[in-house]
């Protein structure tokens, strides 16, 4: 039992790859505290304590006595389900994969519009650089290098050389899926259970090509994709349980109903 401004706490310590980070204490300190007055008399005399400044309420997140009104009341089962310990850590996982997937959905869709607007100026883009090009090949020739047969080039004129309705699926291709990445980040970042299944879906589904790619040429870019793909598949899966795992999405709420303060001093007054 610790003490903070004079009134006790309750340390909820998480083990962390970093060290020991309490994330709860974490989180009220960025979001506040968040406090309930249960409607059941012997429950809200466990919650909450007389000081000489008058009645302080409990955290409900890190277990701290807060000064002053709670921030809600009513029924036990309509108190606010609270993130707390494994279950808020989780959370911050989520979204840093959110943040990654939103980084990764804008550069593709970026990428979609210069697809788009090197499509629309497709010829005069191949006649510009036709005309430049014969300008650089003395100087390329100097240091031994043969620009017309370099792998740059050679890309370039392939990219000219597509035809206007290949280039259309293209983007197409690339806006779907730059989309498809932003839902995902939407949908952890709100730490939604249908952005963890989009997640899961979506990141499976691209992992055979991923695989292909890597036959074809290995590179660290490629291994490290790869590998942050597979790490985030199998930890959306069995951290939230998905698809059933682990009891399914019902012992994923159980989880985090036994972890709230409200039924821990429930059941605690069930016992006495």
């Amino acid at each position: 039992m610790g003490v903070a401004g004079g009134l006790p706490i309750r340390d909820r310590r998480v083990r962390s790859s970093l060290g020991t980070v309490d994330w709860n204490l974490r989180a009220c300190g960025r979001h506040g505290h968040v406090t309930y007055r249960p409607d059941e008399a012997e429950l809200a005399g466990r919650l909450h304590v007389p000081t000489p400044a008058g009645e302080a309420w409990r955290c409900l997140r890190c277990g701290t006595f807060v000064p002053g009104e709670p921030s809600g009341s009513g029924p036990a089962d309509h108190a606010p389900l609270v993130l707390r310990g494994p279950a808020l850590r989780d959370a911050v996982v989520l979204r840093l994969l959110a943040a990654e997937r939103a980084v990764r959905g804008l550069a593709l869709v970026a990428a979609a519009y210069a697809v788009y607007a090197f499509r629309s100026a497709q010829g005069s883009l191949q006649r510009v650089f036709e005309s430049y090009l014969p300008l650089l090949e003395p100087i390329a020739r100097r240091t031994g290098y043969d620009l017309t047969e370099s792998g740059p080039v050679r890309l370039i004129r392939e990219a000219f050389a597509l035809r206007p309705g290949t280039l259309a699926w293209v983007v197409i291709g690339i806006g779907v899926y730059g989309s498809l990445q932003l839902t995902e980040a939407v949908g952890l970042w709100l730490l939604k259970r249908w952005g963890e299944y989009v997640a899961a879906i979506a990141t499976s589904l691209f992992l055979p090509l991923e695989i292909y790619e890597l036959t074809r040429a290995i590179t660290v870019t490629k291994v490290s994709a790869l590998a942050i793909n597979l790490a985030a598949v199998a930890y959306l899966v069995w951290t939230k349980r998905l698809f059933g795992t682990r009891g399914g999405r019902t012992a994923h709420e159980a989880r985090l109903h036994e972890a709230s303060i409200i039924e821990v001093e429930r059941a605690a007054l069930t016992r006495g």
